[in-house]
């Protein structure tokens, strides 16, 4: 096809009002997108100049989506690119990517990442021979773009894998040197320099991320970089041509490449300029930095920082990073001094201004709540902000030179207290306030450990911090509770009252200010201790707390967002620390109501985990409310992923607040798991999240959707033929995605195997028995699979045949065909173990059958080697080496057992003394473990009743579906009374046989043998006894 047909069909596919022209052309380029030199032909599209600027990028695109699903040589589609294409792609692909503008660019950029990614240096040796060249040649620029891109492959790497990018700083740095050099020398530099040299600072990051390359060990080569970047660090950058617009701003060419600058000094100073982390041939380089460029950077920060000081302009991201360097030489007796002079001007007025509510603050605050929201919650913005830096650096300040520094810093907050509470209403320093109760709130720890502060506090918390939650500033009002959740812990419940009462404020009035305007986490710590200390407060009117509780499901409905947002939050610290509920039941309809309603209009993660709290701590009591909590998070779900698709800017907000929802609801199935009626109401509003989020449209949420599907499949009365229909989306996503999930995938088909048992064996459309075994037989097969993530294979295999005795005979040889092939190339033991429990449960499902197949299989003999030989292994200390669970003791017990009870002449005489003398040594290590096991559990009852009664209850477990505690058909089974009964029919039937093996027992065998006898009695008389005890209870009952 030629290029303008091409360029019409893309065209068309891309931009075309007409859904039928346009599917049309989307079927016309599936099926000429194999075709030789296709991909070539739409490279042309995009880098002809004279083509439809939205034609090329469309072709780009389609382009870019191509090579990222075929090109790779690990792909299932490698052999549909020729050999020859590529190398054409390739060379073309160089030679434009400089040329192109922008929007094209970062298409083609993907598109050479993936390239390099793949293909270099194997497949693409000439590759830096191709960058070396231009670098001296007219193609600087894209000479460095593909540098860039061929650095960041390794800047991760561990030094074995780093091999590559040595060589590419042996034979590229020298040039980027010289670049670098000339670029710093033009006098009225363009944005074009400055995109320059942020490639080139780009390149180096990368290159020294995790290791130094040798030729930066050269102290002049060295230097003549660290001359570069100080010169980059010092200079202003150019007036001309900057934004004015903020955001713009910060992005701009010339503040991106110091940001950059300050980005690699802080790595050489923290990594590599550090003599306490250095290994020893490493000492001498960090030696030679503290001596030659530590100081002269902590100068160039200093410089830079005072320009904000003066009321110039510096970008957020730039003093993040100025003031992580300062905060690491706090520490560094030499660094310290130098900036011992500066520190007043420094912690005064930089970064003490810094630490208040500021105008872009109130900005957002007023014109757009839900980002305010947004960034007060996300952890990446706080890791960059200049707000945390400081605190970070008072902290520091505080913590490693308190001595000259501690007092005086209280005394300017103390002086701030005071010129505030003496101003006039309309002349208060607010936002100084606000900093000051800032911190107050991080130097907590510091507080609370040095006098005479400690004995001040209460006093100074009346005077300066308690008036500010009824502040006319809302700012104010959010960081007052901040300041008292920081320093609560320092004062006793009984101080807290006291200190209430002195400033004539009921617990009651307190909370009503307290509560609806809470924006900071440390808030959050009041209401835990409020709600914890529930039982210590002596309420003159019983309705106060009542009214407490009211009060943060009124800010619910505030109508300042953040306000609603931070009351949920609130809540959720409030009832997880509360003991008694009784306060919060009669509200409890109205909370959820209100909780809806806010999730409606706020994704957020932290909004379902609330509600997981809730359910968590009401139980059972929240199953009037399950069938609409569950209705209502199901439609919260869906909003979140709509949003998650459809906004790439989202930062993952809407991925988040899915994960909550889903988390919730298995939270509610949990709390109502003996109300099993209530599944079958819940599970149509949650199938089409399980049928469409078990397949690649939910790999981020997997998990969480198979945890629903495992307690929908355990508790229902039944299993819904619904439920059924997830089976074949489930060995699917197993087959193509999902192997690293595979555990979790394991319990619920163990749940449709034992629970729907008739259904699995008799069913044929579709037939689930060879769905099975073409999962388990192509997974088992593929030597590329660690056998650690294949454990749940052989599970899966004894859950069958531990399930289905007697109705698998048909399955017996390909089982075991495809355990013993697997056990010849294992090499993990807890592998080895399972795969030979296979065979145990082949022998405990029908011990002659299994026997018989291992004879034809030549194995048998060798199978039992094994096994015994694992069984006897052991570790230096004495413990068995395999088979250590409880669980994988009582299969082999079961399986050797049925061995011993074969009939005679069907084992070779020889064997079966060795098969009796490990039963007894599998029979005694089982009923010690079962005795520890029955300890450790009343121990953690105890444990459990004392955690009752604190504050710090356990979160929900992590593990609520371990495999050992999988339901089987063997749990009935007691090995001990079908050992004893299979002697007793051997001794009874075979005498002369029995004879025989007892006396090649000696007597250390003698002793575990009438161990296991008298144990064996004193179980059937516990038995005996848990049956008259349940037909007594039945008979009262009836």
């Amino acid at each position: 096809m030629d290029l303008s047909n091409l360029a019409v069909i893309i065209a068309a596919a891309a931009c075309s009002p007409n859904p039928d022209e346009r599917k049309a052309a989307e079927q016309s380029l599936d099926q000429i997108k194999h075709t030789p030199q296709h991909l070539i032909r739409v490279l042309q599209i995009v880098v002809d100049g004279g083509c439809d600027p939205a034609v090329r990028q469309a072709a780009s695109i389609h382009f870019k989506n191509f090579i990222a699903k075929h090109w790779d040589p690990h792909s299932g589609d490698q052999s549909k690119i020729l050999p020859s294409d590529k190398n054409v792609v390739r060379d073309q692909i160089l030679v434009y990517v400089s040329q192109l503008p922008p929007i094209l660019r970062v298409q083609m950029g993907e598109c050479l990442k993936t390239l390099i990614y793949a293909d270099y240096p194997e497949q693409w040796p000439h590759l830096l021979d191709w960058v070396k060249h231009n670098l001296q040649d007219q193609q600087v620029y894209g000479a460095l773009f593909v540098l860039r891109i061929m650095s960041s492959k390794y800047e991760f790497k561990s030094d074995e894998d780093r091999a590559p990018i040595y060589r590419v700083v042996e034979e590229t740095f020298p040039h980027l040197l010289n670049i670098f050099d000339k670029l710093v020398q033009i006098e009225s530099p363009s944005l074009e320099v400055a995109d320059h040299i942020k490639l080139i600072c780009k390149i180096f990051w990368s290159c020294i991320y995790l290791e130094l390359p040798r030729p930066l060990f050269v102290p002049n080569f060295f230097n003549a970089w660290m001359v570069l970047f100080l010169n980059i660090l010092e200079r202003p950058v150019p007036l001309e041509g900057q934004p004015e617009d903020p955001e713009l701003r910060k992005s701009w060419g010339w503040w991106k490449t110091k940001k950059w600058v300050a980005h690699i000094l802080n790595r050489l100073y923290t990594r590599f300029g550090d003599l306490k982390l250095q290994n020893p041939e490493n000492k001498a380089f960090a030696q030679m930095f503290q001596t030659n460029y530590a100081a002269k950077i902590l100068e160039c920060h200093l410089k830079l920082l005072n320009v904000i000081r003066i009321g110039g302009y510096l970008p957020d991201r730039v003093i993040n990073l100025i003031l992580q360097y300062l905060s690491n030489s706090i520490p560094k007796n030499s660094m310290y001094t130098l900036l011992q002079p500066h520190l007043d001007v420094l912690l005064f007025e930089i970064i003490f201004p810094l630490m208040c509510f500021n105008d872009d603050d109130q900005v957002l605050w007023d014109e757009d709540p839900h980002e305010y929201v947004r960034k007060g919650y996300d952890i990446i913005e706080d890791l960059y902000s200049p707000r945390t830096a400081s605190m970070d650096f008072v902290t520091e300040l505080v913590r490693k030179r308190g001595k000259d520094n501690f007092p005086k810093f209280i005394q300017f907050i103390v002086g701030i207290f005071k010129r505030y509470g003496e101003a006039p209403l309309e002349q208060k320093p607010y936002r100084q306030k606000d900093g000051a109760l800032l911190a107050v709130g991080t130097l907590c720890d510091k507080l609370r450990q040095t006098e005479p502060y400690k004995s001040e506090l209460e006093n100074m918390l009346v005077q300066h911090v308690f008036p500010e939650f009824s502040s006319p500033a809302g700012h104010l009002r959010a960081k007052a509770p901040f300041s008292f959740g920081s320093v609560m812990k320092i004062i006793s419940p009984n101080a807290w009252i006291s200190l209430l009462l002195l400033c004539e404020v009921t617990v009651t009035e307190f909370l009503v200010h307290h509560y609806p305007v809470m924006f900071l986490d440390g808030c959050l710590l009041w209401a835990a201790w409020v709600a914890g200390q529930y039982a210590n407060i002596n309420f003159s009117d019983q309705t106060n707390f009542s009214k407490a509780l009211h009060c943060v499901i009124s800010g619910m409905r505030d109508p300042e967002l953040p306000v609603r947002v931070d009351s949920v939050f609130a809540l959720r610290s409030f009832i997880d620390a509360c003991k008694n509920l009784d306060e919060i039941r009669p509200v409890l309809p109205q909370l959820l109501d209100e909780f809806f309603k806010l999730m409606n209009e706020v994704e957020n993660e932290d909004l379902a985990f609330t509600l997981e709290t809730i359910v968590y701590k009401f139980g059972e009591e929240i199953s009037p409310y399950a069938l609409g909590l569950c209705q209502n998070l199901a439609s919260a779900f869906w909003k979140c992923v709509d949003t998650d698709n459809g906004d790439d800017e989202a930062d993952d907000t809407g991925a988040l607040a899915a994960v909550g929802c889903l988390r919730a609801i298995s939270t509610i199935l949990e709390s109502i798991s003996s109300l099993p009626h209530l599944y079958g109401q819940i599970e149509p509003y949650l199938l089409p999240i399980m049928r469409k989020m078990l397949t690649t449209d939910g790999q981020d949420v997997f998990e969480e959707v198979l945890e629903i599907v495992s307690y929908i499949t355990t508790f229902s009365p039944t299993i819904s033929l619904d439920m059924w229909s997830l089976w074949p989306l489930i060995m699917e996503a197993l087959v193509d995605w999902a192997i690293d999930f595979f555990p979790n995938i394991l319990v619920p088909l163990h749940n449709y195997i034992s629970r729907g048992t008739e259904h699995y064996l008799t069913c044929k459309q579709p037939d689930y028995q060879q769905s099975l075994w073409s999962v388990i037989s192509s997974l088992m097969a593929n030597k590329n699979i660690d056998d650690s993530d294949l454990e749940p294979a052989p599970k899966l295999l004894g859950i069958v045949l531990q399930t289905c005795k007697g109705h698998v005979d048909q399955c017996m040889e390909p089982y075991l065909r495809i355990t013993l092939d697997r056990l010849r190339g294992a090499e993990k033991s807890s592998f080895k173990c399972l795969l030979i429990e296979v065979v145990a449960n082949a022998f405990y499902y029908n011990a002659p059958l299994t026997l018989g197949i291992l004879q034809r299989l030549g194995f048998a003999t060798d199978i039992l080697t094994i096994w015994l030989h694992m069984l006897q292994e052991k570790k230096k200390n004495g413990a068995h080496a395999n088979f250590k669970g409880e669980h994988d003791k009582k299969v082999c017990i079961l399986g050797l057992t049925s061995i011993l009870s074969l009939p005679a002449g069907q084992l070779p005489g020889e064997v079966l003394p060795h098969v009796f003398r490990a039963l007894l040594e599998l029979l005694v290590g089982y009923k010690d473990q079962l005795a520890v096991i029955f300890l450790e559990e009343g121990i953690t009852m105890l444990a459990k009743d004392f955690r009752s009664y604190s504050d710090d209850d356990d979160e929900f477990s992590e593990d609520d579906y371990s495999d050992e505690e999988l339901d089987s058909p063997i749990d009935e089974v007691d090995p001990f009374i079908l050992f004893m009964d299979a002697v007793t029919a051997m001794q009874a039937t075979d005498s002369l046989r029995f004879q025989s093996l007892r006396q090649t027992l000696d007597p250390h065998y003698e002793g575990l043998a009438n161990n296991i006898a008298q144990h064996t009695e004193q179980r059937r008389a516990e038995i005996l006894k848990e049956q008259l005890e349940k037909q007594a209870s039945t008979t009262v009952l009836s």
